[in-house]
């Protein structure tokens, strides 16, 4: 009997036994125990917790992922040699409960230094560390247009006003909550600003507090809300880093000082806060009712065009409706003419025999993008690699070299639009053009140009889905 028992005993070890990567793993014996296994060997690279938003993690072109702690994220992965596990959290609670839970390593995505952990489980969850700032907004408060503009809480008695839980928003509204004890507060666990923005804006929710930077890159979109004042003082977004990391915290403070000082943390956030601003709201209110009535007639056009060049469907159409407001027989006082607005020689160039021939003009000014793109040096990335590309589709790119010569000789980086646009008008100055290879210029219409076209852009991006052609997609380089 005892050797049947020894038997059984051993067979049931033998059955758990774990197979790894070494062979079968050893078993020792107390009576019939297993020895404590081996801690589990941790993945390789950094585990992420991500919170979408507007500008911070989203879908760009071609469902690829983009945003401004996309690419910081990318970046600081890619200095250390390591690749990113990501999850995408519904909120910022759930976020910052399994950061807590040590889930993963790193949390992002829109969060104000220093948010409160409330939302860590009570049973193991522990207080988090959070990285130095890297991007300053304010919180404001916003309104339906079509109800009262409030000027001071005090004139928001009685009112509720909503805010997105556990990103950091706590913190300054409390002297505001204990100020003004009438006003109802609800904080709500919404998956991003977005949300809390889309209910203000239909008129389900009276008030809310976002960030400055979400209602800015907002404002375009959602058309029926605005920014009342602002609603406390002004804080930063940070990363929540685990319990237990202190040489992770530690790397992302570095990385963000170097950042900051060779101005990366500008440009980017330039890149994704800096658009909006250049057309003005009754300009986006027009072009969303020409994307409703418009827009349909011409996409096949332009989708058509996007299979011929590689050039996104949608950039075309921003560059379009800033062109001629797609309008197929536009012609401007200097002769341009036609939907993408070719002048008679670029058009000869392209071979296309009839400007206003909306099919030709937008085909022949997709190829003459895609070529403009193609000349670039190799090393610039995208999207810097476009907006330049674009620069130079406005004043030609001989103009273009001359600015890109001049950032260069001004210290800047003449491969960012974001520093080449700083010297696009001076070509407009004696002091400057006099020494420019091809002279004078009116530096300051490639930038405003490439600005709305950016402007336009975001807003097709954010209402009007990706085409991608049946047979082959050529990827926007």
């Amino acid at each position: 009997m005892r050797d049947r028992a020894f038997f059984l005993c051993f067979r049931g070890l033998y059955r758990r036994a774990v197979i790894g990567a070494s062979g079968i793993a050893l078993l020792a014996f107390s009576g019939c125990e297993l020895a404590p296994p081996p801690p589990p060997r941790a993945e390789p690279g950094i585990s992420v917790i991500v919170l979408p938003g507007p500008a911070t993690w989203f879908a760009g072109p071609n469902h690829q992922v983009s945003g401004f702690d996309h690419d910081l994220l990318t970046r600081f992965a890619r200095e250390r040699g390591v690749p990113l596990r990501i999850t995408v959290a519904d909120g910022a609670a759930s976020l910052l409960a399994k950061l807590g839970r040590g889930e993963a390593q790193l949390g992002a995505g829109g969060l104000l230094q220093a948010a409160s952990p409330s939302g860590l489980d009570a049973d193991g969850g522990r207080a988090l560390a959070w990285s130095t700032g890297y991007h300053a907004v304010e919180p404001v408060l916003i309104y339906n247009v079509d109800g009262f503009r409030p000027r001071r809480w005090s004139d928001l008695d009685r009112a509720t006003i909503a805010y997105a839980a556990h990103t950091g928003l706590d913190g300054p509204l409390a002297a505001v909550r204990l100020a003004h004890p009438e006003v109802t507060w609800q904080a709500l666990d919404v998956p991003s600003a977005d949300a809390l923005i889309a209910q203000v804006a239909d008129g389900t929710l009276n008030y809310a507090v976002v960030a400055s930077s979400d209602a800015a890159v907002a404002r375009n979109i959602y058309l029926d809300f605005d920014v009342a004042f602002t609603a406390g003082p002004r804080r930063e977004f940070a990363w929540a880093v685990a319990p237990g990391y202190p040489e992770l915290r530690d790397a992302l403070d570095a990385f963000f000082a170097r950042l900051r000082q060779d101005g990366t943390l500008a440009r980017l956030a330039d890149r994704y806060f800096g658009t909006a601003e250049q057309v003005e709201r009754i300009d986006a209110g027009v072009f969303h009712e020409r994307i409703r009535k418009a827009l349909p007639e011409w996409r096949k056009t332009f989708v058509e065009a996007q299979a011929k060049s590689g050039i996104e469907w949608r950039l075309l159409a921003a560059i379009a409706y800033q062109e001629s407001q797609w309008d197929p027989v536009a012609t401007s006082e200097t002769g341009v003419r036609g939907l993408m607005q070719l002048t008679e020689e670029t058009a000869r160039h392209l071979g296309v025999a009839d400007r206003l021939d909306a099919r030709q003009s937008a085909i022949g000014a997709a190829r003459y993008l895609a070529d403009l793109k193609r000349k670039l040096p190799a090393r610039i990335g995208e999207p810097d690699r476009t907006w330049l590309a674009l620069a130079a589709f406005n004043i030609g790119t001989a103009h273009l070299e001359d600015a890109r010569i001049l950032a260069q000789r001004q210290k800047l980086n003449p491969d960012s639009w974001s520093d080449v646009r700083k010297v696009l008008p001076l070509l407009a100055e004696p002091e400057y053009y006099i020494s420019a290879k091809y002279g004078y210029a009116r530096g300051g219409m490639p930038v405003a140009f490439v600005g709305r076209v950016r402007a336009y852009y975001d807003i097709l991006l954010r209402t009007q889905q990706p085409e991608t052609p049946r047979l082959t997609a050529v990827a926007m380089r």
